[in-house]
């Protein structure tokens, strides 16, 4: 099954949890975690990979933590797949071709790269920043409702 596993979904949840703050902010990493609803034993993997890949910044120390390492509006889906999962690879036959016994006389082969190519386009059209702006639209939507149904009790 293709899917996005759940160490991705909680880096994408500890980006987005960076970005909502001040640029430059240190945000304790267990803040974060009780804010997104991240398992204890993700955690510190998550944020090693994700420094690693130059995504965000740690900084140890009693008043710790991790910030953002780049402009939000900088950080794509993709770059944050890639830092937790590695490249996007379909399928095996994208990644060795001459592994494939049917190599270039595979119908499917360019199919898979087709596809491959259409999710690695929209994993880097979507940006930190527009998810930061969709969360706060979201949010909003909620408190009015909640107004709203408050108001008919």
């Amino acid at each position: 099954m293709f899917k996005i596993n759940r160490r991705t979904d909680y880096a994408v949840r500890i980006l987005l949890s960076l970005a909502k703050r001040p640029p430059g902010m240190t945000q304790p990493i267990t803040t974060i975690q009780k804010e997104m609803i991240i398992p204890h034993a993700f955690v510190k993997r998550i944020v090693a990979r994700l420094s690693a890949a130059g995504l965000i910044e740690t900084q140890p120390g009693r008043n710790g933590g991790i910030r953002l390492a780049r402009d939000i509006p900088s950080i794509s889906l993709r770059d944050i797949w890639e830092a937790i999962e590695g490249p996007v690879i379909i399928s095996p036959c994208l990644e060795t071709p001459e592994a494939c016994p049917l190599d270039k006389t595979c119908p499917v082969r360019s199919k898979w790269m087709h596809l491959q190519n259409l999710i690695l386009t929209e994993l880097e059209s979507i940006h930190l920043d527009q998810l930061v702006r969709e969360a706060f639209d979201l949010t909003k939507s909620d408190l009015v409702s909640l107004s709203l149904i408050g108001k008919r009790v």
